[in-house]
Formats: C-alpha cells, sequence, structure tokens
C-alpha cells in the first residue's frame, strides 16, 4: 500500500471546499477512505486547519470537520526531535521545515502539497496531489 504525508495546505483544500484545488483533494482522501492509500499528517496540521476552518464556520462546527477527518488520516508526532531536524534543515519556512522533517523523521519518501516549490531542497518525493493522482 502507498504511503504518504500529506501537507496542511491539501487538508485544507478538502475541509474547507478551497477550489478548484478541492477537487483532487477531494480524490485524494476518497482512496484513503476506501484503504487504497495510507495518509500521513503531523499533528501540528490540526491546530493549522482549525484556525483557518474557525473563519468559515463556527467552532463547534470546525471541531466536528476535524474530527471526521483525523478518521481518514495517521497522525504523525511533532517532537523534540522533529524540531531539532527542522532547525537544521536549510528550509527558510519554519513550518515547511517541521512538515518536512515530520515526513522524514517517520520514514515516509513521498510529500503530498500544491507547495512543490518551498520544498526544494528535499531528499524524497514532494508532489502536487494532482501528480500523485496520475501517478497512482
Amino acid at each position: 500500500m502507498i504511503k504518504a504525508f500529506v501537507d496542511t495546505d491539501v487538508c485544507i483544500d478538502l475541509l474547507s471546499g478551497r477550489e478548484p484545488f478541492n477537487t483532487h483533494a477531494e480524490i485524494l482522501f476518497s482512496l484513503a477512505d476506501r484503504s487504497k492509500v495510507k495518509l500521513f499528517v503531523s499533528s501540528l496540521s490540526f491546530s493549522n486547519i482549525d484556525y483557518v476552518l474557525r473563519s468559515q464556520y463556527s467552532t463547534r462546527h470546525s471541531r466536528q470537520i476535524i474530527s471526521q477527518f483525523k478518521t481518514l488520516v495517521n497522525v504523525l508526532k511533532v517532537d523534540s526531535r522533529t524540531i531539532d531536524l527542522a532547525l537544521a534543515s536549510d528550509f527558510s519556512d519554519f513550518e515547511d521545515a517541521l512538515q518536512y522533517s515530520c515526513a522524514l523523521d517517520h520514514g515516509l519518501t513521498v510529500l503530498i502539497t500544491r507547495n512543490v516549490k518551498d520544498y526544494k531542497k528535499a531528499s524524497i518525493s514532494v508532489i502536487t496531489p494532482e501528480i500523485f493522482l496520475k501517478q497512482f
């Protein structure tokens, strides 16, 4: 089974219905729902997702959406080692460094994001949801 780390931007595309990006996100996460792929996100993603969703929905509704979303993904912790890896990286954006370091630290070799350019220094495969779906 294919395992991939999903960056927060793709999660937000799905959960906020951000067009036109939500279409590929919906297909990607439907594959996870049908156990065709195993998707991973960092624990950090949940606070970022909630922050965005609360601008669109009530706190209660945001939490319901996040609770349902959590059933589709495997949550990876961001710990001291992850932070150390991110601090030592060459990434200019620290949040991207944390996401990348989380994926790397947990042995994942595919990172799915819309912001491929932010991961130029990655040593693992970084692809868009669209490319992932074409390769799948």
